[in-house]
Formats: C-alpha cells, sequence, structure tokens
C-alpha cells in the first residue's frame, strides 16, 4: 500500500525544515528519505518516532499512514 506524504511535506515546510536536515536527523542519505516519501522504501518505526519529535507533529498517523488515493 502507498501512502501520501503530502502533510508530512507540508510541516516539513512550515518549519523551515530541509529534507537533508530530516535525513540527518534519522540518519540515512537525502535520497533514502526521498526514496521514503515517494513509497519506494518503508518508513521504519524508529524513524518515524524521530521525525515525529524533530517537527513537533502531534500525531504521526496522519502524516505517515494516509493511504494515498489512486488516479
Amino acid at each position: 500500500m502507498e501512502f501520501d506524504h503530502t502533510k508530512l511535506l507540508g510541516a516539513m515546510r512550515e518549519k523551515g525544515v530541509t529534507q537533508a536536515e530530516v535525513a540527518k536527523a534519522i540518519g540515512v542519505s537525502e535520497t533514502s528519505l526521498r526514496s521514503k516519501i515517494k513509497n519506494r522504501t518503508e518508513f521504519r518505526d524508529r524513524e518515524i518516532l524521530i521525525i515525529k519529535s524533530f517537527l513537533d507533529l502531534p500525531n504521526y498517523e496522519d502524516y505517515f499512514f494516509v493511504p494515498k488515493l489512486a488516479k
């Protein structure tokens, strides 16, 4: 199943945080982070918790587990 990470990207923009900064926080390359955002690979539980804390997100479900709608 693919997930819509639009809200996650919006939260990053809103907080003024770059993908490079998020990638560094979770210990992966920018390329790996982009792969996760584009559903090529999955976010690990540890990465989700770090990003939730790093971006001060109220809950993570709305940012990581919203199913992507078919076009």
